[in-house]
């Protein structure tokens, strides 16, 4: 079993899931750096965490903007500076763009592939060359299941989640050799704000708590892709066998 985090960065650390997983290994002696825009957001999630933890571990905070893929790499920098004892990151900031917003504008489309996608993107390519150097290093990344294939309703949205997906994959096999691990994490339904204009009845939507833990079983794990919950994997395969002539037809698609 890979050995759990000494330090770990969280980027997006406001974020519902993210919380719940700061929270878990708070509560296991590992060290947090949390890292959001919202820095009033931020001060709460570090007095709510200073409270539970009684000293468990140290917490510190850092507001950026994430969304600016081309600041980015500057900020590890200056993160793996300050905290050279840094051996794992979690990539948790994303939102749930408008669909009909995207179709309307190109750039209200492009601005959602950059916050999704290519600023994890950025992120992680300088992420990667510092842990590959290293020799170390354990690197998550909250993708989600509408990446997996494209639906009518979701598709920008599930197109940058499945860019990020590639990125991973490629990504985990340079740097596999090297020492690092590279894990994707494939959230599906979870009743967090950003899913909070949905219709959250059903056994298939899950609490953020839950996924959180498998999160952090995945970082003590050897998994490569990580369905939360697992039975996504299954689901999430059939549907991908669903011939496209009969796909785009199907409620199911939309």
């Amino acid at each position: 079993m890979s050995t759990a985090p000494r330090r770990i960065a969280i980027f997006g650390a406001t974020s519902r899931i993210a919380t719940e997983a700061a929270r878990l290994w708070l509560a296991r002696g590992v060290n947090l750096v949390l890292i959001a825009r919202n820095a009033e957001r931020l001060r709460m999630l570090d007095d709510d965490l200073v409270l539970r933890g009684g000293g468990l571990a140290e917490v510190n905070v850092v507001t950026a903007d994430l969304g600016e893929p081309e600041a980015l790499p500057a900020l590890w920098t200056s993160l793996i500076e300050r905290f050279p004892d840094l051996d794992a990151v979690l990539i948790a900031h994303g939102t749930l763009p408008n669909q009909r917003r995207c179709e309307a504008d190109p750039e209200v489309m492009l601005e959602a592939m950059r916050v999704n996608a290519l600023s994890a993107m950025a992120l992680l390519t300088a992420i990667a060359n510092d842990f590959e150097a290293r020799g170390s290093g354990t690197i998550g990344v909250i993708g989600s299941v509408a990446g997996d294939r494209g639906r009518r309703n979701r598709y920008v949205y599930g197109a940058a989640k499945g860019m990020l997906a590639l990125f991973l994959q490629g990504l985990r096999t340079r740097l596999h050799e090297k020492g690092v691990r590279v894990i994707t994490i494939k959230p599906a339904l979870v009743t967090t704000p950003m899913t909070q204009d949905f219709d959250r009845q059903g056994p298939l939507w899950s609490r953020p708590e839950r996924v959180a833990r498998g999160i952090v079983r995945a970082f003590g794990g050897r998994g490569n892709v990580v369905y939360l919950p697992w039975f996504w994997r299954p689901v999430t395969w059939a549907i991908h066998l669903i011939p496209e002539g009969i796909f785009k037809r199907l409620a199911l698609a939309r």
